[in-house]
């Protein structure tokens, strides 16, 4: 009994983290009025494995690990829009690596283009982009058994991640999701993800209902 009512008060206290970790642009529909695309970008991730692997496979697996998120995405917000109708769309993230590719940008690079710049070369009007640091490979799978002293062992600690959108004409932050990542946020990239939006969804700034909310 001890133990669930720990539970409860655990999810309690990540919903309430949730909504303190976010940060929305006071200036949002301002800035974002014009939006119709949004591109999503692989997220630039740091590794700290246990294992003994080496620079080149560490460096390869935080490219894998990041354009996983990237998918998690996409999929997260096609089923989204498919039950609820979003004032913007996400560009297919085939496109964007694509239009990337031919301007000899991936990965290794991206990090040197300005968000402005990138926005006028993928031809979109803002951008989702984010960082991830992890301590597992999340795209494997991870475990997801619930023990208690996991908590204060730091077992059940995988990492965080950093979520953001900004603006293509100006450059500038428009909201900002950060969330630890542990046993109880997903067994994989995919329910990471679908997870955490989840929790962030009534912050999420292109619902329609928190743009109506705003303007009453």
């Amino acid at each position: 009994m001890q133990k669930f009512i720990l539970y409860l008060f655990l999810l309690g206290a990540i919903a309430l983290n949730a909504q303190k970790n976010i940060y929305e642009n006071p200036h949002f529909d301002e800035l974002s009025d014009d939006h119709r695309v949004l591109a999503i970008l692989p997220f630039l991730t740091n590794l700290d494995l246990k294992d003994n692997a080496s620079e080149g496979d560490i460096q390869s697996l935080e490219e894998k690990e990041g354009y996983a998120v990237q998918d998690a995405f996409e999929t997260y917000f096609s089923k989204r829009k498919k039950k609820k109708k979003f004032p913007v769309n996400f560009q297919n993230i085939k496109d964007t690596k694509a239009i990337l590719a031919q301007n000899k940008i991936d990965y290794n690079n991206i990090d040197v283009y300005t968000t402005k710049q990138l926005s006028e070369i993928l031809g979109v009007d803002g951008i989702i982009s984010g960082t991830l640091d992890l301590n597992v490979l999340l795209s494997k799978g991870v475990s997801t058994d619930f023990d208690i002293t996991d908590y204060f062992s730091g077992d059940a600690n995988y990492g965080r991640i950093g979520v953001k959108i900004s603006d293509g004409d100006t450059g500038k932050l428009l909201w900002k999701y950060e969330k630890e990542i542990n046993k109880k946020t997903g067994k994989n990239t995919d329910d990471l993800i679908d997870r955490m939006m989840r929790l962030a969804i009534r912050k999420f700034p292109y619902e329609r209902e928190r743009k109506k909310d705003r303007k009453d």
